[in-house]
């Protein structure tokens, strides 16, 4: 398997339209590690992502009779990109299928490449299963974006490269993971030439079906409500057959990381370049920095592949929101202090020559128990300094720590400062729904049919899916109707009842 395709990656032809992306030094980060990290910068390729290799690969090996019918895929964005651009430089037609609530950036960066958009479906299965169904009804090819064995070779070239750029020791890499193809190219060049190099991939943690396959010891399909698409270039349910079976030969150990984790990832990756990468491409970063605080290993050369940098503008303010939170800089705090003058500054004192980020309170004539503030506190990037702070509040003050509290995080943060009397039979929900024309009406006109929304919350952050915090009175009798009526909506959704958040600010 190995030696076919090494072969095939040195044949792959893939530089009429990819370029050699550099390998470059993370000063910055290589100094707060204490390890020499180096970042290999696909989100510098002409379509700001390595998916142009391997779509370029395949199309360019394609006979000449399928050439004249053309070829059609399904992507969520870059692999669509890649396709346009590869079959724009060899004058061939290119039918792209892509989702309903795919991002209106990488919509145009695709129509700049004069191929057809087909938009069909809520996610990439859907999507995936019509573009299938034009190769029977027109003929086309189908490229897929992962599970094909040219696709895998020209992403493979990715380590050709790094591994001529850095002929030193090397400990590490570091790949992102999705459907499997850059690390499947990248972890079969590596080990062939550097067996002694791991090969780690990283997934988010709400997405993570090659991290499951490999745990079953078989490809597994994540439940599509369960799928997290905030690293939407690495969102998919089920990875490749070819590409798994490299996984199990080639792929040391996947490592998993959360969406506060991936922010704090892309703002590393920013302080060290001056350039933002999109949630996907900082998963390498962001398992790299994870491994180094496992591992408690220094001095070790570990590269992380950098894979794109195709995301909205508006996605900054959420990303830049739970960055703090994601290298626990900041803590998220619900403090209840005496509801008297003079007490926000003693408290103030108490933190000590810190910086609050931010302090929730409004007056509540009914509470017998303090005043309930919702604060924002800055820490030092590491464990100790935080756990210093918590134990410093916890002997004056009663303290619940929020920081890892979506509810808190998402919502509540910007919506302390009223309560609720008298409200009887209120049941709080948290909602995520495709974020395209419509779908919000769609939600509130099921739910409006009987049902008292008495608290809402939303705020659009230029992502695929929208977020939703809703208070409805829901009298126990109406209980099993209302759970009939989220069925059919379809969205996914958590009861929060029960949430201390919501306990501690809104009820």
């Amino acid at each position: 398997m190995a030696s076919n395709y090494i072969k095939k990656i040195l044949q792959a032809d893939v530089y009429a339209v990819a370029e050699q992306t550099p390998l470059d030094e993370a000063d910055r980060l290589s100094m707060r590690l204490g390890n020499n990290v180096l970042l290999k910068r696909e989100d510098l390729q002409p379509v700001f992502s390595f998916k142009l290799r391997g779509a370029y690969n395949k199309i360019n090996n394609l006979t000449a009779a399928e050439k004249r019918r053309g070829v059609v895929t399904a992507s969520a964005g870059n692999h669509a990109q890649g396709v346009a651009l590869a079959a724009n430089k060899l004058g061939i037609r290119a039918v792209i299928v892509m989702g309903k609530n795919t991002p209106e950036i990488k919509l145009s960066a695709v129509r700049k490449l004069d191929a057809k958009i087909i938009l069909y479906g809520d996610n990439y299965d859907e999507a995936a299963d019509h573009a299938k169904s034009l190769t029977v009804s027109k003929g086309y090819t189908y490229v897929h974006p992962f599970d094909d064995a040219e696709v895998i070779a020209g992403q493979g070239t990715v380590a050709m490269e790094l591994l001529r750029q850095h002929t030193g020791s090397l400990d590490v890499v570091f790949v992102p993971v999705g459907g499997g193809g850059l690390i499947g190219g990248i972890s079969v060049y590596v080990k062939y030439l550097r067996p002694d190099v791991k090969v780690i991939g990283v997934e988010a943690e709400g997405s993570a079906s090659m991290w499951a396959a490999l745990k079953a010891g078989k490809r597994v399909k994540l439940p599509a409500e369960d799928l997290d698409g905030f690293a939407d270039g690495t969102a998919v349910r089920q990875v490749g057959a070819e590409n798994f079976k490299l996984a199990k030969k080639y792929i040391d150990e996947i490592i998993r990381v959360s969406t506060d984790e991936i922010c704090a990832a892309i703002k590393d990756i920013f302080e060290d370049t001056r350039t933002i990468c999109e949630p996907a491409g900082a998963l390498s970063v962001a398992g790299l920095k994870q491994y180094v605080s496992r591992e408690k290993v220094t001095g070790q050369t570990l590269i992380g592949v950098v894979s794109g940098a195709n995301m909205n503008f508006d996605r900054l303010r959420h990303i830049s929101e739970r960055t703090e939170i994601g290298e626990q800089r900041e803590c998220l705090l619900s403090v209840t202090i005496p509801e008297q003058a003079g007490s926000f500054r003693k408290f103030c004192r108490a933190i000590g020559k810190r910086n609050i980020t931010e302090f929730n309170y409004r007056y509540n004539t009914e509470s017998k128990t303090g005043a309930q503030v919702l604060v924002g506190v800055q820490t030092q990037a590491d464990s100790v300094d935080r756990l210093a702070l918590l134990n410093q509040l916890k002997e004056k003050y009663p303290l619940v720590d929020l920081s890892d509290n979506e509810v808190a995080v998402l919502h509540i943060r910007h919506m302390v400062g009223g309560r609720a009397s008298n409200l009887v039979d209120e049941r709080l929900f948290r909602f995520e729904f495709p974020e395209r024309p419509g779908a919000l009406l769609r939600f509130l006109t099921v739910l409006g049919q009987g049902f008292n929304i008495s608290m809402f919350h939303y705020r659009n952050h230029g992502a695929a899916y929208g977020r939703v915090l809703v208070g409805i009175q829901i009298p126990d009798q109406s209980l099993a109707r209302f759970m009939q009526d989220l069925q059919e909506i379809g969205y996914r959704y958590w009861e929060e009842t029960d949430n201390p958040a919501y306990q501690l600010f809104l009820v």
